[in-house]
């Protein structure tokens, strides 16, 4: 079946066979993490699921570039998203602050990639501990379905690459505060040299995302790729495709970042006219990005899908300032995001 490259055909396969998928495998995640022994870990794991399950359900959408191997694929991308997600919940509310604790945590997204590396405990540095082997179960999964993908080791030090970009941003954005943006600066004056011009938290932003690693591992399930491919793909989507998602995900969260002093990278523009006109430009960035990819229309589709997911979320609707400020973002997609953003507005009604 081809890939989709409309609004409507793109949403009916979504429905009709991307969230079945995504639901059935997150379900199965909720059992095991209802059986975690600790209370710490068994609350931030179910909270991580009941609430993030959206990250979810985007990021399985990459299962339709696989074609027949799209259940394989889905159920990798659910579990690797879980651990960003769990993680994440861990780092936020944690009971740590020490960087050792969190570079040990999100060692497990290394091994997700690494199959054959042995496994750890990845708790090591903190008070909770036992979590009934969940995080270990969700590793093991990811390395079943990427040994079996027959382009894996083709992508594989591009993946690492992305994973390497996400966990540095996870550790360093969640030390002790008054640290936080020295050793961000300092990280992004590390990589500044092979980025194209934008600020350190643009940068930050950028490496907060797991799509390009969930783009790589659908087109893995077809065949071996040849070292081109690879890197269009990772090019196509780090830095811009990937920064346009994280930035919106950060501009939705203001208010509960502003709530719990959390570390935001829209705070850093001067003003509100500077974050919609930087995020209009990173925007339109990643549409120039994926024209060299194949199915470029599928993953513009994609960006413009980013935009409505975002915008329709209950948080940006339940606040004027925000919702106002939505209404730029939606005009510049254009009319497929129009069409998306009512669709998942709709979907977050009745779900």
């Amino acid at each position: 079946m081809k890939v989709p490259t409309k609004p409507w055909t793109l949403l009916y396969r979504i429905n009709r066979e991307v969230l079945p998928l995504a639901h059935e495998y997150l379900d199965g995640w909720r059992q095991k993490a209802e059986t975690i022994p600790n209370d710490e870990l068994r609350e931030q794991a179910l909270a991580s699921i009941e609430k993030k399950a959206f990250h979810c359900e985007g990021g399985a959408v990459y299962g339709l570039l696989a074609g027949d191997e799209g259940r394989k694929v889905i159920r990798f991308i659910v579990a690797y998203q879980t651990i960003s997600d769990y993680l994440d919940n861990l780092c936020d509310r944690s009971t740590s602050l020490e960087e050792r604790d969190f570079r040990s945590l999100h060692q497990s997204m290394h091994h997700a990639l690494t199959p054959g590396e042995r496994t750890e405990n990845y708790y090591k540095y903190r008070e909770d501990q036992d979590d009934g082997g969940y995080l270990t179960s969700l590793v093991k999964t990811c390395r079943e379905v990427l040994e079996e993908l027959p382009g894996f080791l083709d992508v594989q030090k591009a993946m690492q690459q992305l994973a390497g970009y996400y966990c540095d941003l996870q550790v360093y954005k969640h030390i002790e505060k008054e640290k936080r943006v020295e050793r961000l600066e300092n990280w992004f004056s590390m990589h500044k040299n092979d980025l194209p011009s934008m600020t350190w938290y643009e940068f930050s932003a950028c490496a907060g995302s797991t799509l390009g690693v969930f783009c790589l591992a659908a087109y893995a399930s077809h065949d071996r790729m040849l070292s081109k491919e690879v890197n269009d793909i990772k090019k196509g989507y780090f830095p811009w495709v990937q920064g346009l998602h994280i930035m919106l995900d950060y501009f939705i969260d203001q208010e509960e970042d502003r709530e719990e002093d959390d570390l935001n990278f829209v705070f850093y523009y001067e003003n509100e006219e500077q974050m919609v006109e930087r995020i209009r430009y990173v925007k339109e960035k990643a549409d120039e990005s994926i024209r060299s990819l194949p199915d470029w229309k599928f993953h513009q589709l994609i960006n413009k899908g980013l935009i409505a997911m975002y915008l329709s979320d209950k948080k940006v609707q339940e606040d004027k300032e925000l919702k106002r400020t939505a209404k730029r973002f939606i005009r510049f997609g254009g009319l497929p995001t129009a069409f998306f953003y009512l669709n998942s507005w709709m979907y977050r009604q009745t779900s």
